[in-house]
């Protein structure tokens, strides 16, 4: 936050400030949820859309959950890089993290990995499987690329620019909009490797924008003075790593569950069908969800500015919170939702039908995750990023508790069932942190009060 550090005496922090900050990076958050939908209508209408979208579907959940252990880079680069010690280090830290995801997942696409990872572990039929595996593939740079560009983009939002975060997500967008009507036009690829070849190019765009954009201020962060003026000492190895891996495992975790409700589904009532739905409902729920996602980076960068600054986010958050999950609630339970799923998205009737009570289900989520990301952030913010991965672990076991129960026990399909346990699971996590928050700032008020104690036993002595 190099930017706020040259200028202490920053202005009071208002409504308006908050929103002209976050909007760029809801902007940019917004334009990736629409990602999701497009490709999903693109795949819906070339051959085989069913088996397409459940295998595009699984392989990009293969994918993210590789990407999981670099995805709180932005937060680490927005919270950490100061001066030209903390950003070598840390660019260090990010391109080891990124050569080892990338390694991990070519292991993972080897035929006998893959194949007991999708057929006997999933179970999947092997014609899905080959789907599945081909556009894996195709998504290998996506972990590695991802982590180059959050790096970057954390430094432009840790530094006041996140509107050169949004421009990398057009171009991110136009890249990948480009190649998947091109290769659905002219090339012989499958639905599912047509989207995977349209992510994969995106993202590498965008990660090659970001480090043009990136360029000047890295000038100024290579030159700002280190703690000690010189630069001596600063952010250590074994600092990074106390305060990183949990956020890494945190993203692990979370990202977990996007297999694991595949593999859930892929056992449960009417299974081909609940993978095909999956991604494009949970497509739909990105684009409110991405409100409070793009909120988190807001408040890390915002939260110094001045003692009032915490209240006026949470009003903020507030704000954010009813506003994102009513407009779900719109669609969610009017005609809308029909002419999404069925004109939009280019399901069929029965996919549609089935596609409804998911996405109603899923409504109060955007409301959630506002509230999830301002609880993340004055973690994050204060170095304390332990009970963040408490939260997620608990939202893991409870969405795992909750599918295998459904699955042995009732008739639902495994993508309704895959939103309860969601629901679910999100709920306990939001509590959570709540909880711990209200301890640490109980704990904070008293020891405010023993300090003041002491003060006061001490000019008393001195009189």
């Amino acid at each position: 936050m190099l930017s706020w550090a040259l200028h202490p005496k920053t202005p009071e922090l208002t409504r308006r400030k908050i929103a002209a900050f976050w909007m760029p990076l809801f902007a940019s958050w917004l334009l990736m949820g629409l990602e999701g939908p497009f490709l999903a209508a693109v795949i819906a209408r070339l051959a085989g859309a069913k088996f397409n979208l459940a295998a595009y579907g699984v392989a990009f959940s293969l994918a993210m959950l590789f990407e999981s252990p670099i995805i709180m880079m932005l937060s680490a680069a927005n919270a950490l890089v100061r001066d030209r010690r903390s950003y070598l280090k840390l660019r260090r830290f990010n391109f080891a993290l990124n050569v080892t995801i990338t390694l991990a997942m070519l292991m993972v696409l080897l035929p006998p990995v893959f194949s007991w990872l999708t057929q006997r572990l999933i179970g999947m039929p092997p014609a899905l499987a080959r789907l599945t595996r081909q556009a894996t593939f195709i998504l290998l740079p996506w972990p590695a690329a991802i982590g180059f560009r959050r790096f970057y983009q954390g430094i432009l939002i840790g530094n006041g620019l996140p509107r050169r975060v949004a421009f990398g997500t057009v171009v991110r967008l136009v890249s990948m909009a480009a190649t998947a009507l091109l290769l659905s036009r002219f090339s012989p690829l499958p639905g599912a490797s047509v989207g995977a070849a349209a992510l994969s190019l995106g993202v590498l765009m965008e990660a090659l924008a970001s480090r043009l954009m990136v360029g000047p201020l890295l000038r100024r962060v290579l030159n700002a003075p280190g703690p000690l003026g010189n630069g001596d000492e600063g952010l250590r190895y074994r600092q990074l790593a106390a305060f990183y891996f949990p956020l890494a495992l945190t993203s692990v975790l979370a990202l977990a569950v996007h297999p694991l409700m595949s593999f859930f589904m892929g056992k449960g009532h009417l299974p081909i069908e609940s993978l095909a739905l999956l991604p494009v409902i949970n497509s739909l729920v990105f684009i409110f969800r991405s409100v409070g996602l793009s909120f988190q980076e807001a408040v890390i960068a915002l939260l110094g500015q001045g003692s009032e600054s915490r209240l006026r986010l949470r009003s903020f958050a507030w704000m954010l919170a009813g506003a994102s999950s009513l407009l779900l609630f719109a669609i969610a339970f009017s005609p809308a939702v029909f002419l999404w799923f069925r004109d939009i998205s280019g399901l069929s009737v029965e996919l549609t039908a089935l596609a409804v009570l998911p996405v109603r289900i899923f409504a109060p989520i955007p409301a959630l995750t506002v509230l999830l990301a301002f609880q993340r952030a004055r973690l994050v913010v204060s170095k304390e990023t332990r009970p963040i991965t408490v939260a997620t672990a608990i939202e893991v076991a409870i969405i795992a508790g909750f599918l295998l129960a459904a699955v042995s026990g009732t008739r639902l399909t495994g993508v309704t069932a895959a939103a309860l346990a969601a629901m679910s699971g999100r709920i306990c996590a939001v509590a959570y942190l709540q909880l711990k928050l209200h301890a640490q700032r109980r704990t904070l008020i008293l020891d405010r009060g023993l300090l003041g104690l002491r003060e006061d036993q001490r000019a008393a002595m001195r009189s």
